[in-house]
This record gives structure tokens, sequence and C-alpha cells, in this order.
């Protein structure tokens, strides 16, 4: 076969398999349908590894983990040694268990342990081919998997054809693309396949083939009208009782071939002209189609009602009720109840399996053949509700509009008025605002559906955390919040309180908050919480309630909230000085929200790690990761990350003299006509700004912010509020009370950093006072706090001023910690805490080798050479 220039390519795929007992790799093989794609993988699975294989067929795309079944069919006796909520996960995930529904994740991550638990004993080969035909929910797991292939002695190769979407692209994989062969290899292929051509008709089978191999060897057998004519030309040239059995094989969502016989009420004899005629290959009770092109050139050359014929005899055949339900559902010539309610029932099992788009599939389609329009409307709201979790907007607006044309009554219009602002916090344009949300939900509470209701009222007060939306829809939602028939304790009203109302009900959150960090609580309820906490500056409850939730989200699976979670506590240790595990779990927040495709996240996180890294005096840095951040939270106007953006520069501009930038960058966040603007984040950098305002004059804008933020906290016990005023209220006062107001705001007690710059500050006017020897104190102290939490630029600016006071500081001592990436800071730290690889794996979902790769990459960055001296390096 004429593949000499493929070397390249061939080349590629050697190494990458030749390295698979070295480390794990991906990578997705693109090319035209008989390209090649399957010669060249055949030539990897001769290595000697464990190879399992998968390959993807559109007829099974509904079927929940069908892909992944394949795959994983040959491990499945070990699935028992696998932890218990990624057991049991798998299980559901495979049928083979009728238990709650599986989190995609992970099913994801006990899909990687169990892959890396048989490639400990050898080395593991995943080949899948047309893997864009993968059900979605098997593409989700693989791509999961795909990502963290870091360590593990297993490699994975996945074919897709040109042109074809597959989830797999989120993975962001290498791809090797097949190209077609030139005219000169298309002509020595020819030579070989059908030598008995003349040079005229070779000429005119080159030229259609247009270098596609497949297309070489099938078009040399017949006329040039198209691949899959051709096909179905040498179809109908078979007996009858074969073309029966090859359109009913073709139509079925299974490989077996006793499927197929059975519905076609055939014999093997009848697939003995189908082999000859190399349109399928029979091993053992299993058939596959020579090429996809075969398979559909049979459907597409049947008559509407041999396809009917066909279904229906499959449906009769098959002992499978999800199966038998869609091959009915194919057979119906209208309306049918029966076949709906089957469907619907495959809904409700695919869905409890973890296959949503499944699910979504079933319950439209039941919607579809339902006899009643009230049955319809009750299918496509289910179906739409289910499809917001894909993440599909044109899926769910389709969905919604086909409903709206209905009868609906006025909880189901409320449910296609909520439901488009599930995503993105409802950032979108044209969708109903905050206050039209509020009264929404008061008149779905009208009709009896709490549940609904809260659901509608806590969308809305969300949307208040990313866009502004005025002090009208606040008092909306303050009153329909206000009409719920609920304890005035219940989690749910404290964060929406917090969420709208921040300062007014200050006082109120907070107690509840403080009362309810005692009790034992669903993981998202701590998620929510820890939200709630830190839109009313109690960012030391923030982050408790951030990291308590962690452990459960993470047991879940539910890594898109847990994306929330770390990027919440991310934002808050940052403020309370804890640099260490905020940049770690900035970090994971970032990698989660890619992964789970949250934008707003992902801008809030990169915004933080700005922050961190304008605090540590990395400039260049931090203004590189703002313009990261910039550019997502721009592009919906989310205001958190935007703020967050310009008190990173804010703090830079600070630690390099630039009081006016730094006065100019903070006070954006003050302007309501600012987009970023942010009504609670804004008054809890008062510090900053008073320093930038004092340094570069501007005094009276200043005075003019800071009434307004009494008058806030006469309303609200606010920690971050109040320290922030303590603060300016130092440093803005005459000679003669300053000192009294500057002792009164470190009896406060406030967080460490926040202490750290009251301190600085009172050294810094001590001295200017000319009282060195009492300022000398404060600056040292200043300087301490900031080199333990690693706030380096600030560290300095404290030793300078300790030098101008008489007093000589000792040079800084080399922080080996900060060669390390967050990521390896992360892994660092759960070591020094006890856990094992395993144990960490499971956390941050990657593999227990993959850790333990990161490790021994860790040591030598510390200067150390055991696990046990972590904790002295880390500072405990």
């Amino acid at each position: 076969m004429a593949l000499c220039e493929r070397e390249s390519e061939r080349t590629r795929l050697a190494a990458l398999v030749g390295g698979i007992r070295e480390r794990g790799g991906a990578l997705v093989v693109r090319g035209e349908a008989g390209i090649g794609k399957s010669a060249l993988l055949a030539e990897i699975r001769a290595t000697g590894l464990r190879v399992l294989t998968a390959t993807g067929v559109a007829a099974e795309q509904h079927l929940t983990f069908a892909g992944l079944h394949q795959l994983l069919f040959p491990l499945r006796k070990s699935i028992d040694c696998l932890p218990a909520a990624q057991r049991e996960a798998l299980r559901a995930a495979l049928g083979l268990t009728d238990g709650p529904r599986p989190e995609i994740y992970l099913v994801g991550m006990a899909a990687l342990n169990l892959l890396a638990e048989a490639a400990a004993e050898r080395p593991v080969l995943l080949v899948v081919d047309d893997a864009h035909w993968l059900d979605p929910t098997s593409q989700d797991v693989l791509t999961f998997v795909a990502r963290r292939l870091e360590s593990e002695p297993i490699v994975f190769v996945a074919a897709i054809r040109d042109g074809e979407a597959s989830r797999l692209d989120a993975a962001g994989l290498p791809a090797l693309n097949l190209a077609s062969l030139s005219a000169e290899a298309s002509f020595e292929l020819l030579d070989e396949a059908a030598p008995e051509l003349d040079s005229a008709t070779k000429s005119r089978v080159v030229t259609a083939a247009a270098g596609n191999p497949l297309a070489l060897r099938e078009l040399s057998r017949g006329d040039i009208t198209g691949m899959e004519q051709t096909f179905a030309t040498r179809a109908r040239a078979l007996p009858a009782t074969t073309q029966t059995f090859l359109l009913i094989a073709a139509l079925n969502d299974s490989s077996a071939v006793s499927d197929a016989l059975c519905a076609a009420n055939a014999d093997l004899v009848a697939l003995t002209p189908a082999v000859e005629a190399g349109f399928i290959v029979v091993e053992q009770d299993t058939m596959t189609f020579r090429h996809p092109l075969m398979r559909s050139a049979v459907v597409k050359d049947a008559s509407p009602s041999a396809r009917q014929a066909a279904h229906k005899a499959l449906a009769g055949a098959i002992d499978e009720p999800d199966r038998r339900a869609w091959h009915r559902a194919a057979a119906a010539n209208g309306p049918d109840e029966a076949v709906a309610q089957e469907l619907e029932d495959s809904a409700q099992r695919a869905e409890r399996r973890g296959g949503v788009e499944a699910a979504v599939a079933s319950f439209e389609r039941s919607a579809q053949l339902s006899e009643s329009a009230e049955l319809r409307a009750v299918r496509l709201l289910k179906a739409a509700g289910l499809a917001v979790e894909t993440g599909q907007r044109e899926l769910v607006d389709r969905l919604l509009t086909d409903a709206s044309r209905l009868e609906l009554n006025a909880n189901q219009q409320a449910v296609v008025r909520w439901l488009p602002t599930s995503f993105d916090d409802g950032l979108r344009d044209g969708l109903s605002g905050p206050g039209e949300l509020a009264d929404l939900a008061v008149s779905v509470l009208a009709d009896g559906t709490l549940d609904l209701a809260m659901g509608i009222l806590w969308g809305a007060a969300m949307r208040c955390f990313w866009v502004e939306p005025g002090p009208a829809d606040r008092r909306r939602l303050t009153r329909a919040a206000d009409r719920m028939p609920l304890d005035r304790h219940d989690p749910r009203l404290v964060a929406i309180n917090a969420y709208v109302t921040p300062f007014e009900r200050g006082e109120s959150v907070l107690a509840d908050l403080t009362v309810l960090a005692g009790q034992v609580r669903d993981p998202q309820v701590d998620r929510f919480l820890g939200s709630a906490a830190m839109q009313v500056g109690a960012f030391d409850l923030s982050a408790r309630f951030s990291a308590a939730a962690q452990p459960g989200l993470r047991t879940q699976g539910r890594l898109a909230f847990l994306a929330r979670a770390v990027g919440v506590q991310a934002w808050s240790c940052v403020r309370l000085g804890d640099l260490a595990t905020a940049l770690s779990a900035a970090e994971e927040g970032e990698r989660l929200a890619v992964e789970t495709a949250q934008p707003y996240i992902h801008g809030l996180s990169v915004a933080v790690q700005a922050e961190i890294a304008a605090l540590r005096g990395d400039y260049a840095r931090s203004e590189e990761l703002c313009v990261a951040a910039e550019r997502i939270g721009l592009a919906a106007g989310a205001r958190p990350v935007l703020a967050t953006v310009q008190l990173a520069r804010g703090v830079a501009a600070l630690g390099e003299g630039r009081h006016a930038d730094a006065f100019a960058n903070l006070m954006r966040l003050n302007d309501s006509a600012d987009p970023a603007y942010q009504m609670a984040l804004r008054c809890y950098v008062i510090a900053e700004l008073t320093e930038a305002a004092v340094r570069c004059g501007q005094l009276g804008p200043l005075e003019e912010l800071l009434r307004e933020f009494e008058m806030y906290a006469a309303m609200t016990p606010s920690p971050a509020l109040h320290i922030g005023l303590r603060h300016a209220r130092a440093v803005l006062a005459p000679d003669d009370e300053a000192e009294k107001l500057f002792r009164a705001a470190l009896d406060a007690d406030p967080w460490p950093l926040e202490r750290g710059r009251i301190q600085l500050a009172f050294g810094e006017w001590l001295r200017r006072q000319r009282r060195p020897s009492d300022s000398r104190p404060q600056l040292r102290a200043a300087r301490e706090t900031f080199e333990a939490l690693g706030v380096t630029a600030w560290a300095e600016r404290a030793r300078n001023e300790l030098r101008a006071a008489g007093e000589a500081s000792p040079d800084q001592a080399a922080d080996a910690v900060g060669e390390l990436t967050p990521h390896e800071l992360n892994i660092a730290r759960l070591a020094a805490s006890g856990l094992t690889n395993r144990e960490i794996g499971q956390q941050l979902y990657l593999s227990h080798r993959t850790i333990g790769t990161h490790l021994h990459r860790i040591f030598p960055k510390l200067g150390i050479s055991s696990r046990g001296e972590l904790r002295d390096v880390l500072g405990g």
C-alpha cells in the first residue's frame, strides 16, 4: 500500500506508543472517512500492550455510557477495588446497579483509577475509532481522562472524521491530521488494488477518489458515482434476505449478530453473501460494517416503509427496554401515548445513570409522540430543565420555544421565563431582570409551588453579585424574600439577603452565619453560605464555609460547584493574608472552571492570582493576569471579575509608588457607571484607597466616599468594612488623635494582613512624628507579618522604613516555596497534612501515580528528600 507519504505520521504514533512505559499521553487522529485512520491505528495495536478498544456508532448515541461500557468491559472485575463513591458511580453509569444518579466527573475519576490500576500491571493502549459517534456521556468521561494522562503508562488514541465535532475537542489534545494521498501515491495504490484497469479508467478513479484510499479501492470496482451510491448498488445485488438483514443490522443500536438475525427472522446463511461482498465482518456474536459509509448507504437506499418495518422488527426482538422504546418510536406513524410513556420511562432511567443528554432526547421524543397537549408541555419542560445541565443554550431555547406554542399554566409559563437565566448566572441580554424574576417568584408562590419560587428567587439574587440591578430591583427582591413562608434563619434566605442587601440586613445575616457555622449541612449549603459571608465582608467565615463545602463536593464529583467554592475561598483568603491557600485555591478554581465551562469563575480565579502576584511584588506577572481576567470579565460585564482586576492593579501601583494610578484604579470600583463597580466588594478595599488618596492628594473624593461607608457601617457589623474604616480614620486623623485611633485599630484584632498594614501605617506615622524608637516595634512587627505571609513587596517597604528609623533588617531568606507552581503548592500542602497520594488524588481528581510524580518534582525544589520534611518547609 502506498503510504510512504505517511512516515512522519507513523513516526509520531510510534513515538507516542513507544513512550508509554515512561508516561502517558493522548492523541486525536483526524481524517476523512476512509482516509486510513483504521489502518494506522491497527499498526499500533500490535505492540504487546494491553489494548482496550471502542468504536462509536451513530445509532448508539442515545444509549448512556454505551461507549464507556465497550472500553471498560474487560476491566469490570476490578471495579470492586475502587473507592466506595467511585465504585458506586461507575457501577451505576454502566448499568451494573440501580444506584443514585452518578456525577459525570466522579465516573471519570473512577474510570481513570480503573485504567491506572490496570496499567500498573501492563501498560494500556486505549483506541477509540469514530469517537465523534460515541454517546455524549462517554465522550465527557474520556475527555476527563485524557486531560489527566500525565504520568500513567496509558496512551489514548481517538480517531475522528474531518468536519465532525467531538467533546474531545475541549480537552485540547494534540492532533494528527491525516492528509489525502497525492496523485502519484493514488496511482500506486490503484495499481496494487486493481491492476486490470486501463489507464483512462484509473485516471477517472483517481480524480473521483480525491486521494481517499478507501474510495480508490471501492470505486475501482464499479461506476464512479460516489462511494455511498456504489455501496448501495452493490447491496441491491445481494439476495433479498441478506438485504433485509443488512438494513436491520444497519439500524440496530447494537453489534450483536443475534439481535439482527432474530429481527430479520433469518439464519447465518443470510450473512454469508454480505461477508463475501465485503460489507460486514463477523467475529463470534458481533458484527461490524467494514466502513460507516456502507452502513449509511444501506439505510439511505431503503424506502421509508422498509426502514419503519426494520425498526418494528427490532423492537420485537430486543429485550432491553431503552433500546426497544427508541425502535418503537422510530416505527411509530404518529402520536402514540404508549410509546411516549416508554420513552419517558427511558428518560428517567437515563437521568438516574447520569445520562442527562440521553434523558433530554428521550423526553423530547416522548413529547413529540404524546397524544395530549398537556403531556407534551410537561415533557418538553422536563427536557428543557435537564438540557440546562448540558450547557446547550440553543437546545434549551428550542425546547422552550416548542413548549411556548402550547397552552401553558402559570407555573409552566414561569419556567419558560426562568430557565434561560440559568446560563452564566443570567447575564445574557434580553432575559428577565432580577426584579422581574422576583415578581415571578411571588406569582409562583401564590400557586403553591414553594420550591420553584425559591429556585427563581435564588437565581435572581445571585445575579446581584455579577451585575448591578439598581436599588428598585433590590427592593423588589427583598419584598419577595420576605413573602417566602420559611423560617427567617433558613440558609437560603440568609444567603439571599446577603446577596441583595449586604448592608441593610448585614447585622442579621452575620448573626445567622455565626450560628450556622457550627452546624453540619449539605456541602451545597456551605458553598452558598460561603458566598453570602463574602458579600457581607466576613472573609474568615467565607473561607471557613467554602473550605467546609469542598470535601463533600469532591466526594460527590460536583466539580462545577467545587470550582465556585474554591473561587470564593481564594478571594477571601487573599484578604485574610493567607496567600498560600489563596493561590492553591485560585489555581484549582481556574482549572476546574475551564473544565466545567464557567467563564466567570475562570475570570475571578485569574483576577485573584493577579492580586496575589501584586502583593508579592511580581508586577509584570500581575498585569499579565489582569489583562487575561479583564478580557473574560468584559465579555459579559461580570463586575466582581473587573473589580478584582482593578484592585490588583491598585495594589501593584501602590507597590511601585504610582499613587495617582492606584487611586484611579481603585476609584473605578466606586463609580456606579463603571463596569468594575460592585456594590459590596468596593467597600472592602478602604485601606488601599485611603493610602492612595493621601499620597496623591485626593482627599476630597475620598472623604465623600468615607461618609457613605460610615453610613453602611452604622447598619452592619461587617468585619471588613469596620477594619477598613478604622484604618482610614487613623490615617486621616489630626496628629493629636492619630495615635489613639491607630492603637484602637490594632486592639480590634484585625486579620493578619490588615494588622500588618495598620502596623506599617502606624510606624510610618510615628517616624514622621520624629519618634524613631517608638516606630521601630511597629515597623518590625509589620515586616515580620508580611514576610510570614509572603507579601514580599510590603515587607520590603517595612524594611526600608525600619532602615530610615535607624534599624537594619536581615536579608530576607530565600523563598523555596515560591519556586513551586500553584498546583505543586496545593499538592505539597495536602501531603504535608498527612494525606496519602491516593487520598490527594481523590481530592484533586488526579491519579495517585500522577501525585507521586509531582511530589518527586517538588522535593528538589524545596531542598528536601522526604515527605516528612514537608511540614517544616511549608510552615506547618
